[in-house]
């Protein structure tokens, strides 16, 4: 016999669990919220705010971006790779969201871009610490206060284990754990997965993708985000699709020092691999997904972004070009500061040289490759770069030490994919045929990028999982409901 019995099963309470749990019960269903954490939130606790397009903030601000728009440009930048109902779906749903938010009590700054080229879609939640990281926790508070309000019951510090099956097929209940070590049943008609993929899972990350944690990849990995979920949906007969990391690019270290050091290394500077060669357009670098990409490919994974001090020194005094919504001052007066504190704590992913050819010694890279690239690249700012054709405005020559070189690695936000879902959120099997009662929200159902995330659109993995938990919520509600009948 079950320990417990509800309608619906919501394994996990990030933002795509909280979202589902207040959806199903705002349609009516019983609902127990299952976490393996002593609160809840996940990886939005760190975040700032979801995607939407077509809100009443953007038309205010006089954005005209609409979902045709927006869904021709996301397909087409994924090559039709991906599942165009679901992201139809998820577009058209999420100007509502923004609203459904405000209902319970989330304010908005407005619509942001992350960075120039992108889109102003992302809607950075109001805080009483103005806009910056962690916005989203006050959405989670907010969410989690709405679910207990609706008579959602919340088990913390219970993980879920296994997903159960009657002879049917069908969802009949959850295998979990309690927070004193008991194996608990919990039976039900519905169960959504909502775990976050399996960011702090280095063993699975290397499996799934090649990549070493710590040596190649720098993922953020927040605790508890191991592929629970989706190894209990893989156990459930749900397809496997491509598990991939969220990528964004690492400045190894970076974030340690004050943000002018950031600011001045990641603006578009000579960037160079291992073998002292250029590898893109360095305007392109501003989108760290275009920039962890091209460090993917290359020998050790590592690119090095490099500036000499008469570049340092017109940033200082100018503020540098190129801002993002996470560092928006572009003031940069305090870089020496910075680098004095490089020294001093021994920074590993920050290089100050003399010369290019300590620089070379120092990062490993080509000294005959690196001081050919750099004349070339000098006589390039007196007239057109050649190699990659980056505009006239960021070509800078580097003639004066010292010279600064900055660690680029791969990195990113965690996993996305590994479950297979329709744009019902229902998990589907090999044949693309939904398991009754099973469905899944969030990264570990997250198959929109393909291969890269679309930074262009910012705000889309917190968008995606607060509107596919509402999607699965609702979806489960109404399954559940024609169960009863």
């Amino acid at each position: 016999m079950a320990d417990f019995e509800t309608q619906i099963v919501v394994i996990a309470g990030g933002p795509a669990g909280l979202s589902a749990a207040v959806q199903a019960a705002e349609d009516g269903a019983d609902v127990i919220l299952i976490e393996k954490n002593a609160a809840v939130g996940g990886a939005a606790n760190m975040g700032m705010g979801p995607l939407a397009i077509g809100s009443h903030y953007q038309k205010r601000q006089m954005i005209d971006l609409t979902v045709e728009e927006a869904l021709n440009m996301y397909m087409e930048y994924t090559h039709y790779k991906v599942d165009g109902r679901l992201v139809k779906r998820y577009f058209e749903q999420s100007a509502e969201t923004i609203e459904w938010l405000e209902d319970m009590g989330v304010e908005f700054e407005g619509a942001f871009k992350y960075f120039t080229k992108a889109q102003p879609t992302w809607h950075i939640v109001k805080t009483d610490q103005g806009i910056g990281p962690r916005a989203a926790s006050f959405m989670n508070k907010a969410l989690y206060a709405r679910a207990q309000e609706l008579g959602v019951k919340i088990m913390l510090e219970t993980p879920g284990k296994k997903i159960l099956k009657d002879d049917e097929g069908k969802v009949c209940g959850v295998i979990a754990v309690d927070k004193d070590g008991k194996e608990i049943e919990i039976a039900c008609k519905a169960a959504i997965i909502a775990t976050g993929g399996a960011g702090a899972n280095p063993e699975f990350i290397l499996e799934q993708t090649g990549y070493k944690f710590g040596e190649d990849m720098f993922n953020f990995a927040i605790p508890g985000n191991v592929g629970d979920g989706i190894r209990m949906a893989w156990e459930a007969g749900v397809d496997r699709v491509p598990v991939r990391i969220e990528q964004a690019a690492n400045f190894e270290g970076i974030d340690d020092l004050p943000t002018s050091v950031a600011n001045i290394m990641m603006q578009p500077n000579l960037l160079v691999n291992l073998h002292g060669k250029r590898v893109m357009d360095e305007e392109q670098m501003q989108n760290t997904t275009y920039l962890s990409n091209a460090a993917s490919r290359q020998k050790g994974r590592l690119l090095f972004s490099i500036v000499d001090s008469s570049i340092a020194k017109y940033y200082m005094r100018n503020g540098v070009d190129e801002i993002c919504l996470v560092r928006m001052n572009p003031d940069c007066s305090d870089f020496i500061e910075g680098i004095e504190q490089a020294k001093k704590t021994g920074n590993k992913g920050l290089f100050i040289a003399d010369s290019l050819e300590e620089l070379a010694e120092m990062t490993g890279i080509d000294e005959e490759n690196l001081l050919e690239t750099v004349d070339d690249y000098n006589d390039y700012c007196d007239g057109y770069d050649e190699e990659f054709f980056k505009r006239k405005k960021y070509l800078r020559p580097l003639t004066k030490a010292p010279y600064y070189a900055a660690a680029v690695h791969p990195g990113g936000y965690g996993t996305v994919g590994g479950i297979r879902i329709n744009e019902n959120c229902e998990c589907c099997d090999s044949e693309d045929e939904p398991i009754p009662g099973l469905y899944a929200a969030g990264a570990d159902a997250c198959n929109i990028y393909d291969d890269s995330y679309m930074f262009l659109l910012p705000g889309n993995s917190m968008g995606f999982a607060v509107n596919t938990g509402r999607i699965a919520g609702m979806e489960a509600a109404e399954y559940v409901e024609g169960e009863d009948d």
